[in-house]
């Protein structure tokens, strides 16, 4: 039953790979459903994301990248950055930035950091999934998330970054897939908008040009 209902989702993947409208009757104005991306992907990630309380960091290529991270962390003032990716955890180092992965500083972090799989410029939205060495914790735990990502890993739609995550795995997909639109919140009491109630209050994405 499990292979029957997982080559069903497989199925519907594809349809949408080539096709958007697949899932979507025929009408008039059916094309209205997925928006257009304006004026480009870059621009259209950046505004969507920081028009959800997000912020993104445009950077020329990598070594801008972390010289603007370094000024960020300093002007923060934050101790450390916690990080579990090996590929960041080098280039934290190289950069002098300080950084933890040491178990006993993940309950006191003030920032965490992470990569991702991709980025969805029409929603500015950010997918994650447990095959990456950050996990799940780091995706929810920290109270400011910063994500570094560059822009091979832009898409314009989520469908397109389904079918790419399927590409990159096939068979074997993470165990947990999902996606960050902005900082966590809510408005649940007294239909006030609270950032932060269920994850991280700040979410900042750091995104190489080049």
């Amino acid at each position: 039953m499990q292979s029957n209902s997982r080559q069903v989702i497989l199925q519907r993947i594809a349809a949408a790979a080539k096709g958007r409208l697949a899932f979507v009757e025929p009408s008039s104005d059916a094309e209205e459903v997925y928006k257009p991306i304006l004026p480009d992907a870059v621009s259209c990630f950046k505004n969507e994301l920081e028009a959800i309380n997000g912020q993104c960091i445009l950077c020329e290529n990598e070594s801008d990248l972390y010289t603007k991270l370094n000024a960020f962390v300093q002007s923060r003032n934050f101790p450390y950055l916690f990080c579990r990716d090996s590929y960041i955890a080098n280039q934290l180092k190289a950069n002098n930035i300080p950084f933890s992965n040491e178990r006993a500083d993940f309950e006191n972090m003030e920032a965490g950091i992470t990569g991702c799989e991709f980025l969805v410029a029409r929603t500015g939205s950010v997918l994650v999934s447990s095959a990456t060495e950050s996990g799940r914790q780091m995706n929810v735990f920290p109270p400011v998330h910063i994500v570094l990502a560059h822009v091979s890993q832009l898409v314009d739609y989520l469908t397109d970054a389904l079918v790419a995550l399927q590409e990159k795995y096939g068979t074997e997909l993470p165990s947990a897939i999902s996606t960050i639109t902005g900082p966590s919140r809510t408005a649940d009491i007294e239909k006030t908008l609270v950032l932060g109630a269920h994850g991280p209050k700040e979410f900042i994405v750091f995104l190489s040009k080049i």
